[in-house]
């Protein structure tokens, strides 16, 4: 039996006014996923625990089959992972986005995608000013990097419950009410303060000025967490997986499940991803492993930026060059199981994420087709099969409950 997971990230949303009142997914033309719904079912799932912020790092841990209310303790220490990061029991992981802000709003929590090269030269200069051997800030991809904390014996400089809201969240709108509050905060408020003298005619935003880019005015600091101990999803579930992502979250959760994690080129975590490249290497994975998992992020940034015709299409490449080959590919090679889910709801009318249910489709072998005919909210709301605990569904998926 082979096992296929399809994650377009954020996918579900609520009906809009400019697609006369469709949803995205509704609006969209996916019939490789509407194929799946009607050789099997709908459903809906909560990922996320109200607890719980609504994040991608809570939602895709729920959705792989971990309890967050058990196992997250914050989204940088999977991001760590990802980069062979080790933390030791005194250390934190913090993420650290480099962005625009202007005027005391949010112009771009991605300090308009800014590259990698340049995100590496402007955290060098922000280790060189503002850090040091306990505070040591790492460059990851683009606009999404780490500061990491060595303790060493020293008392824990934040608690749990240190608030940090993630830039994402407040894309056009004012910071004065979000700067990090708690145990610690003075700190990082301190250092995200301290990074704009840092950046301000450092000769990176100079260069990006003059070409009329955004500026990274400064460092946005959030996410921190200790390392979480998650058992390895061969021992929880019996089952070996692979992950195939462009972003740096999926890969650690991927690392710290033990997942093999297989990077594809042209996979950027972008809108202009190269998804048939996406749909290719995991139909190639099928071979060696039991379960592979292609996760999308296009979906969800098409909605941070309240981009309704570009969620569209990225839904309909996933539809067109990963769900429908890896779909035939399954068929082709005997027993299995698919799952499209995404995540959680990011909604194009706020542009952040969203506590509440999100529709997935499943079929395959053992799995009776229970008469729906289209993947979307309204399908999946009208399914008598919906998980309240989101991570009761891969158990469900791998036929273990």
């Amino acid at each position: 039996m082979k096992y296929v997971i399809i994650i377009p990230d954020g996918c579900a949303d609520e009906p809009q006014a400019s697609l006369g009142g469709k949803t995205p997914l509704q609006a969209a033309n996916v019939p490789n996923m509407d194929a799946i719904v009607r050789a099997g079912v709908v459903g809906r799932a909560d990922n996320v625990p109200a607890s719980l912020p609504a994040g991608s790092d809570v939602a895709n841990l729920s959705l792989l089959g971990y309890s967050p209310l058990e196992n997250f303790t914050g989204r940088a220490p999977f991001e760590a992972a990802a980069q062979g990061i080790q933390l030791g029991a005194d250390d934190w992981a913090v993420r650290c986005n480099l962005v625009t802000v202007e005027d005391q709003i949010m112009r771009s929590f991605t300090a308009g995608h800014i590259s990698t090269e340049e995100a590496r030269l402007l955290l060098a200069t922000a280790q060189e000013k503002l850090g040091d051997d306990r505070w040591q800030f790492v460059p990851g991809v683009s606009y999404r990097n780490l500061l990491i904390y060595r303790g060493a014996g020293q008392p824990a400089p934040f608690a749990r419950d240190t608030r940090a809201t993630p830039p994402h969240d407040l894309t056009d709108k004012s910071v004065l009410e979000d700067y990090p509050r708690g145990l610690g905060s003075d700190r990082l408020v301190q250092l995200m303060s301290d990074s704009l003298g840092v950046f301000a005619e450092h000769p990176v935003n100079v260069a990006r000025r003059a070409k009329g880019d955004l500026p990274a005015t400064n460092i946005w600091l959030w996410g921190l967490g200790r390392a979480p101990a998650l058992e390895s999803f061969e021992k929880r579930f019996g089952k070996r997986g692979a992950m195939i992502t462009a972003v740096d979250l999926l890969r650690g959760l991927a690392a710290l499940v033990g997942w093999e994690r297989i990077e594809v080129p042209g996979a950027t975590g972008y809108l202009d991803t190269d998804y048939a490249a996406k749909g290719r290497y995991a139909i190639d994975a099928l071979p060696r492993t039991d379960v592979v998992c292609v996760h999308v992020e296009a979906t969800d940034e098409a909605s941070h930026e309240g981009r309704a015709d570009e969620k569209i299409k990225a839904l309909e490449a996933i539809d067109r060059d990963i769900v429908g080959p890896l779909h035939a590919a399954l068929q082709r090679q005997g027993d299995y199981r698919i799952l499209v889910s995404p995540d959680h709801p990011t909604f194009l009318r706020t542009k952040t994420h969203s506590h509440g249910f999100v529709p997935f489709a499943m079929c395959g072998q053992g799995i009776t087709p229970d008469g729906a005919a289209t993947y979307d909210e309204a399908s999946a709301g009208l399914s008598p099969l919906a998980f309240t605990r989101g991570w009761d569904l891969m158990p469900y998926f791998l036929g273990l409950s």
